[in-house]
Formats: C-alpha cells, sequence, structure tokens
C-alpha cells in the first residue's frame, strides 16, 4: 500500500518501524488535532450541463442538505464540512478538476460522479493521488472489476445488479423466458456495458435478442427507431438508455401508440417524473425510491421536501448517502486520511443507508452490498402526484437472502487493484 503522497510504506510497516516513523509528513492518516485547519473540504463533482443534467441538479441538492445536516450534528469532530462542488463536463474536465481540487483545495475526499467514463477518469486521479473517491452514480461493472481501484468505492449499483434485480420483476410477469427482445442502448461506456450485461442475462434465460442500436447521447428524434420497432414486433423493448434520453424515447413512444411492453436495466426516478403520467411506462430497476418504508428513508424525503419543495430521487439519495457514510467513518476513526478511511470500509463497517437492511461494502471490490427494487408505472388514472406514479417491488433481495446476490462474483468479475 502506498499512502496518498506516493510513499510506499503500508500502515503495518509504519507501526513496525516505531514512533520515528509515525513523525513522517507524508503520513496520509492524519488523526484530527486542533492544530488543523477549522474547515474539511470535501470535493464534489458531477454532470450539472448535458444529458445527465437532470440527474447531477438532484445530486447537488442532496449532498449540499447532507453537509448541512453533518455540520449541524457537529460537523467532522468539531471541524465544520466545506462542500466544493463542480460540473464535471465530461472525463478530461473532470480530471482535471479533481486533480485541482486534490493538490489546490486539499480536499478530505472526492464523492459523486454520474457518467461511467468520468468517473474512470476521477479514479485514475484518486489513486494516483491516494485520496478517497466514492462513486455515487457511474454503473459500468468495469469500474469494479478491470478498472477497480484500491481508493474507489461505489454507493452505486454496478450494472448487473440492475439488470437482475429488474430481471426477476420481468421473469414474474412472463417477458423474458422464450420471448423477443429488442435493446437500444446509449452509445458511451456505461451503455456499452449495461447492454453486455443484458445479454448475459438473455442467454441465461432463453431470450432472443431480435434487434440492437446504439443511440447517440445527443440524439432527440427517436422516430427511425420507433419506425425499426414497429417492423420487428418484439415481445418487450428493452431501454438501455440514460439521462434525459429515456425521457425523450417514452415520450414519444407514448406518441407513436406501440403496443410492445417497455422495459429498462438501469434508471433514475427523476427520469419517470420527466415523461409524467401516461407517458412514463413499464419496469425499471432504481436503487432507492422515495416510497421506502424506513425511518431514515423518511427522515431523508421530508428534510428534501422541506428544503426544495419535491422529494429526492435515487441520484440525490446515492449522493446524500456517500456524505454521511464519509462523515461518520470519520467521526468514528477521529481521522480524515484516506488510508485510515480505506481500511474502515473495507472491514465490514455498517451502514444506515435509507433502506430496509444495513448496507457494507465488498473489501475485494469495493462494491457497496444493498438492498435493490423494480418499480412499474402506474396507469395514468391511477395517478394522484406527479411524483408517486409507480408501484414499487419490495427490497430486492428479499430478507431471507444475502445481500450480494444480484452482485457478480469474483469469477464473473474479477478485481485487482493496481498497487
Amino acid at each position: 500500500m502506498t499512502d496518498r503522497f506516493g510513499d510506499s510504506l503500508s500502515r503495518r510497516s509504519l507501526l513496525k518501524a516505531g514512533g520515528a516513523a509515525l513523525l513522517a509528513p507524508a503520513l496520509a492518516s492524519p488523526a484530527l488535532s486542533q492544530g488543523q485547519s477549522d474547515v474539511i473540504r470535501i470535493g464534489h463533482l458531477t454532470p450539472r450541463t448535458g444529458f445527465l443534467g437532470p440527474l447531477g441538479e438532484f445530486a447537488v441538492q442532496a449532498a449540499q442538505l447532507a453537509v448541512e445536516e453533518i455540520n449541524a450534528a457537529g460537523g467532522i469532530a468539531g471541524r465544520k464540512v466545506e462542500l466544493l462542488s463542480e460540473d464535471s463536463v465530461n472525463p478530461q474536465t473532470a480530471s482535471a478538476k479533481a486533480e485541482r481540487m486534490v493538490q489546490r483545495d486539499r480536499v478530505a475526499c472526492l464523492v459523486g460522479e454520474i457518467n461511467s467514463a468520468s468517473a474512470l477518469a476521477i479514479s485514475q486521479v484518486a489513486q494516483r493521488e491516494k485520496i478517497l473517491f466514492i462513486n455515487t452514480g457511474a454503473n459500468s461493472d468495469a469500474l469494479r472489476g478491470s478498472d477497480c481501484k484500491r481508493f474507489m468505492f461505489h454507493v452505486e449499483s454496478q450494472n448487473t445488479m440492475m439488470v437482475r434485480a429488474c430481471g426477476r420483476a420481468l421473469l414474474d410477469r412472463g417477458l423474458i423466458k422464450g420471448r423477443k427482445v429488442y435493446a437500444l442502448t446509449a452509445d458511451y461506456a456505461f451503455g456499452h456495458d449495461l447492454l453486455k450485461q443484458a445479454k448475459k442475462y438473455f442467454a441465461a434465460n432463453d431470450a432472443t435478442l431480435v434487434g440492437e442500436d446504439l443511440i447517440p447521447t445527443e440524439l432527440t428524434d427517436f422516430s427511425p427507431f420507433l419506425l425499426k420497432l414497429r417492423q420487428a414486433k418484439p415481445d418487450l423493448v428493452i431501454c438501455n438508455l440514460a439521462g434525459a434520453q429515456i425521457t425523450n424515447f417514452l415520450k414519444q413512444y407514448s406518441e407513436f401508440g406501440l403496443p410492445f411492453p417497455v422495459a429498462g436495466f438501469g434508471f433514475d426516478t427523476a427520469l419517470a417524473w420527466g415523461a409524467g403520467p401516461g407517458n412514463f411506462l413499464g419496469t425499471w430497476p432504481v436503487i432507492w425510491h422515495h416510497q421506502i418504508d424506513s425511518p431514515s428513508a423518511k427522515t431523508f424525503v421530508a428534510a428534501f421536501k422541506a428544503k426544495y419543495k419535491k422529494p429526492p430521487e435515487n441520484q440525490g439519495w446515492g449522493d446524500y448517502t456517500a456524505l454521511k457514510i464519509v462523515a461518520q467513518s470519520m467521526n468514528e476513526l477521529k481521522a480524515t486520511g484516506s488510508i485510515r478511511v480505506v481500511e474502515h470500509l473495507e472491514s465490514g463497517a455498517k451502514f444506515d443507508i435509507a433502506k430496509v437492511r444495513e448496507g457494507y461494502f465488498r473489501p475485494w471490490d469495493h462494491e457497496l452490498m444493498q438492498e435493490m427494487f423494480a418499480i412499474t408505472a402506474l396507469p395514468a388514472d391511477q395517478v394522484k402526484n406527479p411524483y408517486d406514479i409507480f408501484t414499487s417491488t419490495g427490497p430486492l433481495p428479499g430478507p431471507g437472502e444475502s445481500l450480494e446476490v444480484l452482485a457478480t462474483t469474483r469469477d464473473e468479475n474479477a478485481c485487482t487493484f493496481p498497487a
């Protein structure tokens, strides 16, 4: 293990070296002390513009709420937390801003992101600088496998977890086994990985992929693809799109009046709200939603509603939860150093994550083990307000199952942390 400043010393070897080694200025696990700044800065990067911008807005609002609550509760060991939020824009900009936050602003950690390619760019900075990065919205399995990093953790679920959660609901409805499926997929890293995992699921469950199209992220007119769907007559349309793409697709799908059931393997509840009653269709996986029946979920929803006059959606939950995990861990450790926090998260520490069961990070790939849900659109005549427009399964996995059954195994998605 190396510390944040690159010295090849593990924490264990430092302890063996005795008191003199503990005085080394490059030690990456500083205990909180009166001699330090009275502010702990946390860098928050997430897209505020483009097709992921609507999700980024919820992320920023929830992150601000989390910091307000952390400071109201005493901060981190009495020190105020300051959130530095930036629009990550694209992978190149995300990398540059992450580096600036670490080197110039001296942030204690990095939190955020939605775009998988940008999350990879940030993780490379985090690994090089030996600073904690908690990914709150990027789903690519590769980030937990071939591209995994020792200093990167994932509050967001991996694509395989999304596919398997929604797949359970689709199997129950008879829409997978022996069925013909047509897939529309976002043409960037997230979509490519999601389609890869979806194809594995189709093959394992006797579904036939009869058509697939890659959709540019800037596309707004889906009519050529809707005409192809009309001709293909699939049993199920799988929408592996992202961000505002999904909202636009659903609106146009409704206008075309196509009769084929719709589902997707990646989703955010803000996109359902954007489509609106009557346009929002089908069954989708979510990592969290505002109707979850747990005390901490209800508290979060009430606080967010009071501040922003609307319920939070799942991307907001991710950024809010990541910041609460960071604050809890640093307070328990009485230290802000990334190596100490990494070791704490790898130790099996459990966290209240506004669900029924607590969550924990797997030490070998740093994925948060947690419950997920599949939601299905309500008919327009059953919708009573703009937000409660879907029904939900109970928690997935169910109460008697391991939290790890939806996630990839080591054999499926091997992770070897870089030195």
